[in-house]
Parts: structure tokens; sequence; C-alpha cells
């Protein structure tokens, strides 16, 4: 079982938070939920292709894909293997998809799409030279020269509105802990036309935007709690993520992750339930 994390190039960095490349083989077959994050995901498989069984959008058939593009959503997808999957993933800012994806992020908002409706080709060639490559280094080398020739080369249009990237910049700053008001304020906009520009761009309105950053500080912080000696209660994670107390982040969380705490902690880390 293999997981890596990397920064991308540095002239990339204001589009996508991070790369990860995962691998696991003869392991018993689970399901895995895809929860609600800040990051549009682009996921390139390497030597298993990925199983969907229920998308955010449940007019969305099951399937299988080399490569996928997701928009933002709030509620999960549901992932499963049969002891073996790998891949790369990658986190992409909603103020990067207009540059590396040629079109706003709202317009994928809720959506899980084969990677070549998006990317067209370029979709099977990124997989072609992930597969080409030997090790994770190798391939994250590979993602920084495809995508940084992609930013370099390719006239994207438009841009989002200095006042929507503000306010996405302020909300992630503030860990989802502010209000719509606030960012309207800080932003010389209105609320109500704050919420409609910034549900256009980023595929979400100010406030699910809030709750979804909040959301994935609370279920990371359970994760690394799960995944080392520095333990932390629910009550303690709650409290630090601005919930009003356990009982709060576990209704948001039953309404992000389709689970509760308990459940998700004992799919992913074999924790008692």
């Amino acid at each position: 079982m293999e997981f890596v994390r990397r920064r991308p190039a540095s002239a990339l960095r204001p589009l996508i938070a991070w790369y990860s490349g995962y691998r696991e083989a003869g392991v018993p077959p689970r399901r895995h939920r895809g929860l609600p994050s800040p990051y549009l995901t682009m996921i390139i498989t390497l030597h298993d292709p990925l199983v969907i069984t229920a998308h955010p959008d449940p007019r969305t058939p099951s399937g299988t894909y080399d490569t996928l593009v997701g928009g933002l959503h709030t509620t999960p997808a549901l992932i499963t293997h049969d002891g073996r999957q790998s891949g790369v993933q990658i986190a992409l800012t909603p103020l990067g998809a207009r540059a590396l994806l040629g079109l706003p992020a709202g317009e994928l908002s809720g959506l899980d799409l084969d990677g070549a409706d998006v990317l067209g080709r370029l979709a099977a060639e990124l997989r072609e030279r992930l597969l080409e490559t030997g090790g994770w280094a190798e391939r994250f080398t590979v993602l920084d020269r495809v995508l940084g020739g992609v930013l370099a080369a390719t006239v994207r249009p438009g841009s989002p509105a200095p006042e929507v990237a503000h306010a996405w910049r302020l909300l992630l700053a503030a860990d989802g802990d502010t209000s719509v008001a606030d960012l309207a304020e800080q932003v010389g906009w209105s609320t109500r036309h704050l919420s409609q520009r910034f549900r256009t761009e980023i595929g979400l309105g100010p406030k699910e935007a809030a709750r979804v950053v909040r959301f994935d500080r609370a279920r990371w912080m359970m994760r690394r709690s799960a995944e080392s000696d520095d333990q932390h209660t629910l009550a303690e994670i709650a409290a630090a993520c601005g919930y009003y107390d356990q009982a709060h982040l576990a209704r948001e969380f039953g309404a992000f992750a389709g689970c509760p705490p308990s459940q998700w902690l004992a799919e992913e880390f074999g924790q008692p339930h």
C-alpha cells in the first residue's frame, strides 16, 4: 500500500494544491467514499481502472474510468475496488479551472466526467506518459511538464473576477469560519451579487463552500489523528474547526459523507465502529 503526495512546480501552485500517487495491491476488496473538498478532482489511473458505483449526481450511472474530472460537490462518490487500485490524483483549485480546463469550475459543479470529455486528447496522453515512467517522483515531474506546457502555450477564455478570487482566498484563509456578509463587505459587493457570481465561477455558493472547507479541515484532522499517536477526540476536533459542538460536527459529517464519523473511520482505517 503506497500513498505519496507532492506539491507541483511553483508556476502551477496557484492552480493546483497537490498531486498524490496511490497504489494498493493484495488487500481486501472495499468501498471508499470520495468526500466533498475545496478542490476539483482529476484522477489518472495507472494499471487499474477507477470504479464508481454512485456519483454525487444520482442521475449519473455507475461506471469505470481511466481518467476522470470531477467538480466541487456536497455529497460523496462511492468508489469500489477488488483489492487493487492505482493512479494519480490532482487537486485542482476552482480558480485554476479556466487556466487548465478551459471552463469555469461552476460548469462542473456536482459532476464526474470522463477525462476525455473535458481534456480531450490530453487525458489519454497524460495517462500514457505516466504509465511509461517508473516511480512517483518521475510521474509528478511529467505532470509538471505537461500541465506547465498547457498553462504556457494555451490561451484560455477569461479569468475569474478579482472579487470572486479574493472572496475564495479569504474563505480558505478563514478555514470556512466566515459569513457571506463579511466576504461581501470585504470585496465591496452585495451579498446577493457575490453569491451569484461566486456560484457561477466556483460551483458552490459561498455559504456552501464555507461548510465544505470547514468539513474538509475536520476530516483531515480526523485522518491525521487516526494515523498517528497524537489522538484527538471528535469533541476536540469540532471545537478546533469552529463547530458548535460534537453533535454539530456529526450532523455535518452525515450530510457530506453520508455516514457518521465513526463509520467513516471504520471504513477507511479499520477503527472500531
